[in-house]
């Protein structure tokens, strides 16, 4: 279990190595073709040291790797403050979220699919701008207007994943503790369950309640989201939330140990189309 940056680092190193492999190029060629040393090249495919955005081009010019996606994406990992295009607005945010927060959001974007377990909050991708608020608020201590202002601000920015020319699939579980919790009072409350049925007739969400009659389950050890992106399955991961960071596993194991449990939570979940009817159900008697 690791920071973003080591895990960043480490699928950047792996992405690196089998790119190179794929050119039938050795380390010791691929150094020659860039102008380094052998062992530099080593310590970046073992992710024991980072790789700087201009040295990454470099390497994937040599490898001739000419994905815009992936190559945005390992320019991302790498911690590039140009990658990203026009999607990179969360830079302008730098002075007011911190690192892991900004990484969080990095790999949102870049994303094509996530699959996501929520017990206590609707998903963030999924919320009003009075329910961020409330949540929030309710999370940080001593918040003033103008920064919670920004950080809900942020919050509804990162929903445009959803609504691009190629939207993020996203497959999300929640709790039936997740609507019974009233956030902001009835009336936040009733326009949040509206705009869940909103968002689960989108094609690109797939959107599953867990009653509270499926008893005990896996996802009780608490919530999860796993990222998937294109090009590549070997930068998966998982990432756990913590009250002041977030935890990123990125091992096979553990991959195929939370992709199982989600798989485990759909089939204890209610169907979509159920689902769907069993949100409007609370809805209509909040």
């Amino acid at each position: 279990m690791q920071n973003g940056p080591a895990v960043r680092r480490r699928k950047l190193g792996a992405e690196l190595r089998a790119l190179r492999t794929r050119a039938g190029l050795t380390s010791g060629e691929a150094a020659r073709l860039v102008g380094w040393h052998q062992s530099k090249v080593s310590r970046i495919e073992t992710g024991a040291s980072g790789v700087k955005p201009d040295d990454l081009r470099l390497l994937l010019d040599a490898y001739e790797v000419r994905d815009r996606h992936l190559r945005e994406l390992l320019l991302i990992l790498a911690g590039s403050e140009d990658a990203g295009g026009p999607n990179r607005w969360w830079h302008a945010y730098r002075g007011v979220l911190p690192p892991t927060y900004r990484d969080y959001i990095s790999l949102e974007s870049q994303a094509s699919a996530m699959r996501t377990l929520e017990t206590t909050v609707v998903p963030g991708l999924l919320q009003t701008a009075e329910y961020a608020r409330a949540v929030t608020r309710a999370a940080v201590n001593d918040l003033s207007e103008d920064r919670l202002d920004v950080l809900v601000e942020v919050r509804l920015a990162r929903q445009d994943v959803l609504r691009s020319q190629h939207p993020l699939k996203l497959c999300a579980v929640l709790d039936e503790a997740v609507l019974r919790r009233e956030v902001g009072g009835p009336e936040v409350m009733a326009r949040q369950l509206e705009r869940l049925c909103e968002a689960a007739r989108l094609p690109q969400v797939r959107l599953q309640i867990l009653p509270f009659t499926a008893g005990a389950h896996v996802g009780l050890t608490g919530p999860f989201v796993i990222f998937s992106f294109p090009s590549t399955s070997d930068l998966d991961v998982v990432v756990l939330d913590q009250l002041t960071s977030s935890l990123y596993l990125e091992r096979k194991e553990d991959l195929m140990a939370y992709s199982e449990a989600f798989d485990s939570l759909q089939s204890h979940a209610l169907s979509p189309e159920d689902s769907l009817d069993y949100i409007a159900g609370i809805g209509d008697g909040a």
